[in-house]
């Protein structure tokens, strides 16, 4: 079992920074691969949650979203069971509630692979 607790959302200017934090509890944190997902206001229903990144469960293998490549960087510090997800460079369209999520050991963007998730931290980047 691992429970979630993200954080670090906010109001930021478009091309400003922030820096998201996911907390996990559970003994199992360094044996599964840790994901980022969106949810953007009126796409609920549509298409779900959008991929953003996601990490191996060493850290040694990481995965984009072309729309992110290049401004966002996902880490992870498995001692503290905890992974980051730095966003530079932000443009309005990524705001957004972003979710972490734990799946298996390899990153992968099929969020059906991930079983635990955590309540979303919204990000707001204005114009």
């Amino acid at each position: 079992q691992v429970q979630l607790v993200e954080s670090g959302g906010g109001l930021v200017q478009a091309g400003g920074s922030l820096r998201l934090s996911c907390a996990a509890s559970g003994r199992t944190f360094s044996s599964v691969a840790m994901g980022w997902f969106r949810q953007a206001p009126g796409k609920e229903r549509e298409l779900g949650r959008e991929f953003v990144a996601s990490i191996s469960a060493s850290g040694g293998g990481t995965r984009y979203a072309n729309s992110v490549l290049g401004r966002f960087t996902i880490s992870r510090d498995n001692a503290k069971n905890t992974v980051y997800l730095q966003m530079n460079r932000l443009k309005p369209e990524d705001t957004a509630v972003y979710y972490c999520a734990a799946g298996p050991s390899w990153a992968t963007s099929e969020q059906r692979l991930y079983n635990y998730w955590g309540q979303g931290t919204q990000v707001t980047v204005s114009s």
